[in-house]
């Protein structure tokens, strides 16, 4: 798994968490609903950091929070 699908699946979970369509959660957090589409159909090959911090405060968790998890704790190095 690399970044770009992390972050597509990390969306994803919130999503479900929150019984939320993409296009809520691109509603709650004033994301174009083409960029999210483009991140979660791994299109955009650089979700901007500007752009998961507005998603994050459309969901009203942190940062630190989408990036807390299993998935992104297990990403590689991407440098070597």
């Amino acid at each position: 798994m690399n970044t770009r699908e992390a972050v597509a699946n990390r969306i994803l979970e919130l999503c479900r968490e929150r019984t939320l369509t993409p296009n809520g959660i691109s509603t709650l957090s004033a994301v174009p609903q083409a960029t999210v589409k483009s991140i979660l159909n791994g299109e955009s090959q650089n979700p901007g950091i500007v752009t998961i911090k507005k998603l994050c405060d459309g969901l009203e968790i942190t940062l630190g929070e989408f990036f807390s998890t299993p998935e992104f704790d297990a990403l590689e190095q991407e440098i070597k």
